[in-house]
């Protein structure tokens, strides 16, 4: 367990570090185009690349991430209005499904990079093989499907909580306990 433990936070450290760095060099790159296009009308060709790269790597790397913290867009308005049992039964059966999906679209994904590898394509402007920027799509959905499902687990395993991502608890649960607590004081 401690060596799971220790592997799930250097993933954690690894994500954040990714994610990050991610959105700096697209910030870097759009801004310093913009800049140089103003004030030298110079434009690099590179940096639409290397933002292009950094958006599919911040996207992807991303799912997985925003699973673990329970960030996942998601439409609650139902979710929000059921009662408990409901809630946990839903946080068992959508993070399971996700999953799969997750999984079924890291296979196609992975096809693809491999396809797009046999190709043989390159970027205009860097002429970097196109593969590289697309092995974050496998690696994304699949990072992805293994959070998901560990969202499903720790919703079977943990019965009092219902979590939305393994570092998230349900929002829910703790505006009702703020209630009872409130109730419990005004009695």
């Amino acid at each position: 367990m401690k060596l799971l433990r220790m592997l799930d936070n250097f993933i954690l450290k690894l994500e954040e570090f990714i994610l990050s760095y991610a959105v700096i060099v697209i910030a870097v790159m759009v801004v310093g185009k913009a800049l140089l296009r103003a004030l030298f009308t110079y434009s690099p060709p590179f940096a639409d690349e290397v933002s292009q790269f950094s958006v599919i790597i911040a996207t992807f790397m991303g799912i997985s991430y925003a699973a673990r913290k329970g960030r996942h867009i998601s439409m609650s308005a139902f979710y929000d209005l059921a009662p408990f049992k409901v809630r946990k039964i839903l946080m068992i059966l959508i993070p399971a499904v996700t999953a799969f999906f997750l999984f079924v679209l890291a296979y196609y994904s992975y096809l693809y990079v491999v396809d797009l590898k046999d190709s043989g394509r390159v970027t205009s402007a860097m002429q970097v093989p196109s593969y590289y920027m697309y092995i974050a799509l496998p690696v994304g959905f699949t990072l992805g499907g293994i959070q998901f499902l560990r969202n499903m687990l720790i919703n079977i395993t943990n019965r009092d909580e219902v979590y939305l991502g393994t570092d998230a608890k349900d929002y829910n649960d703790k505006e009702l306990n703020e209630r009872d607590v409130e109730e419990e004081l005004h009695l």
